[in-house]
């Protein structure tokens, strides 16, 4: 498969999966941009590779991850919900543009986990790939791979849950 082949058949699914790790699509474009330019440098290397496509998660992944190191434009942050949003939002009837608060409150949710966690939930969620495959794309150990996605839904579970019921119970 010729690199031209590969980003035909995989670009618009690896842009899905950057804006689920990003939360920005604009981001995620230049996230995939980045990666599929150090793709074609190494693209002999990568297509000797088993399955190129996991080569390149790793690639996007790795980037994702290493983005805080970045300029100051790419360490802002979604902002947390005010207090007194929450409060309005209980009064207010929902209607169509509920499933669009919802999704934007996931992404702030997701937000607070840290990235490695994030791309973890991600792989296995949104990607539905198995813990061996979740590894190869992390670079890590299976267990590592549990361990982190364990630890993103306790986290998510203790501050999401929370703010469902209105306090905090921990």
């Amino acid at each position: 498969m010729t690199f031209e082949e590969f980003v035909e058949a995989r670009l618009q699914a690896l842009l899905r999966y950057a804006v689920m790790l990003t939360g920005d699509p604009h981001t995620a474009q230049d996230l995939v941009q980045e990666t599929m330019i150090r793709a074609q440098l190494k693209w002999r290397r990568i297509a000797a590779a088993s399955v190129p496509e996991h080569y390149v998660k790793r690639m996007l992944t790795n980037a994702y991850i290493d983005l805080h190191r970045g300029s100051w434009l790419r360490r802002v942050v979604l902002r947390a919900e005010l207090p007194s949003e929450a409060a309005n939002r209980d009064l207010v009837v929902a209607d169509h543009a509920g499933a669009s608060a919802d999704r934007d409150q996931m992404w702030i949710w997701l937000a607070r986990l840290p990235r490695r966690q994030r791309a973890a939930l991600v792989l296995r969620y949104y990607e539905s790939l198995s813990d061996v495959e979740i590894a190869e794309v992390l670079g890590c150990a299976i267990g590592t791979v549990r361990s982190l996605i364990s630890r993103a839904l306790a986290t998510l579970r203790t501050e999401v849950v929370p703010e469902l019921i209105g306090g905090d119970v921990r």
